[in-house]
């Protein structure tokens, strides 16, 4: 008797053990032949990196390797840092139009964005600032699911929705005075300081990341001003003083000047855009150290496929003039020292093309080491996750990537991403 009855309970032990949660981490030692410092801008060469429990344990070249150790061989590879795009939409995708979210469900959303996050690591982007979506809390359950292993992914730091004044640049429009929307679908709405502060503290309660706030029209909006501030001084500065209280940065959405000039002045982490920033928007920015996350590439984009596949006439307005205008703000900007954090709009274009950022960042200033620490080092100080992320050091996440070439010569091998590593465990290879 005393035999049946401790057969269960050995049985469940064992399956506890045997569970991911309770079995040891992998040990692995990787050989890279060129591996990219982020933090020095200098390239080390037949490293051998050793990882264990999810992390960087060691790097260098004379680090003996156990028997038994499993050995990833990278020796004709260049390693990299997972890289990071601080600018992502994961549950969204070329709609054209943001009336399609009334064709869909919550439900509809969360399981499309799958196949997107899936593309997004494989791409290399081993972590993602998802800054906002129509539909309130999509992206923290996409994210809640790739932390828990349900879903392959990268790491989710989510927004939760638009926080936007009623008809702005983050809002839901284009339909009739009379249709009522669900309530995820205006959640972030809100119009006054205490409004702003009341929605910023609800968005904390549920577990979001950051805050995204709408400082200015948009682009991709109808009946939006793109260039028009919508967010008061005193409202965003309600929103960067409530987030600070818990915890949180906030990303401001802004293209035109005066609506840059006022989330900086407020306290905001980082520019979102910054398409018409002037020689004032450049010296409030490095003064108080502010980052710019300017989408440089998506622009091909909806001036080329969005044009192809019937996107409404208002948005292909709204973006005609203003491409080139963000480019060349965006080299003067890093002419003059402007911080910046790679960001894409990804969601916009396809998911998985995020790397074709790189070249524009190259060809509108910056160095391909730039870049490339853009989307590591400075990525990952932006979203408060420096000490974790963003570069091969120990004690930081077992994140890395391997291309071949050498992207410090040719920034677009990027786009071909051979292996990916995230949290010590093989995605890709």
């Amino acid at each position: 008797m005393l035999t049946n009855r401790i057969k269960p309970i050995l049985c469940a032990l064992a399956f506890l053990l045997g569970s991911p949660s309770f079995a040891h981490s992998e040990t692995v030692a990787i050989k890279a032949g060129r591996v990219i410092n982020t933090e020095t801008g200098t390239v080390e060469t037949d490293q051998v990196i050793y990882i264990h429990d999810g992390l960087i344990n060691q790097m260098g070249k004379n680090i003996v390797i156990p028997k038994g150790v499993r050995v990833i061989d990278l020796s004709n590879k260049t390693v990299l840092p997972g890289l990071i795009d601080c600018h992502t939409h994961l549950t969204d995708e070329t709609s054209l139009d943001p009336i399609i979210e009334l064709q869909k469900t919550a439900a509809q959303k969360a399981f499309e964005s799958i196949p997107y996050a899936k593309r997004t690591i494989e791409a290399g982007f081993t972590t993602v600032r998802d800054v906002g979506t129509y539909r309130a809390f999509v992206d923290l359950a996409l994210r809640d699911a790739i932390a828990r292993g349900d879903v392959v992914g990268p790491r989710v730091y989510g927004a939760g929705c638009y926080v936007t004044i009623t008809g702005g640049g983050g809002a839901l429009t284009g339909f009739a005075p009379d249709v009522k929307l669900p309530f995820d679908l205006e959640y972030g709405k809100c119009d006054g300081p205490w409004q702003v502060r009341a929605r910023v503290r609800e968005l904390a309660h549920r577990g979001v990341d950051c805050i995204k706030v709408i400082a200015t029209g948009a682009v991709l909006t109808h009946g939006s001003n793109p260039g028009a501030q919508e967010f008061t001084f005193e409202e965003m500065q309600a929103a960067v003083d409530e987030a600070r209280k818990f915890g949180l940065k906030v990303a401001a959405h802004a293209h035109g000047t005066n609506g840059i000039k006022d989330a900086v002045k407020a306290g905001v982490a980082s520019i979102e855009h910054g398409t018409m920033l002037d020689d004032e928007c450049i010296a409030l920015m490095k003064a108080k150290g502010t980052y710019l996350v300017a989408d440089v590439y998506d622009d091909e984009f909806i001036q080329g496929e969005g044009k192809k596949r019937g996107m409404p006439k208002d948005f292909l307005e709204h973006d005609a003039n203003l491409g080139q205008i963000q480019r060349d703000n965006f080299a003067k900007a890093v002419k003059d020292g402007v911080k910046i954090a790679f960001g894409t709009d990804a969601g916009v274009f396809p998911h998985g093309d995020n790397a074709k950022q790189f070249a524009w960042q190259v060809k509108y200033g910056q160095t391909p080491m730039q870049a490339i620490q853009s989307a590591t080092i400075s990525a990952a100080d932006l979203i408060g996750k420096l000490s974790e992320l963003g570069s091969i050091t120990p004690g930081k996440k077992a994140d890395l990537i391997a291309v071949s070439g050498d992207p410090l010569k040719d920034v677009t091998v990027l786009e071909k991403v051979q292996f990916v590593m995230k949290d010590g465990k093989v995605i890709k290879q």
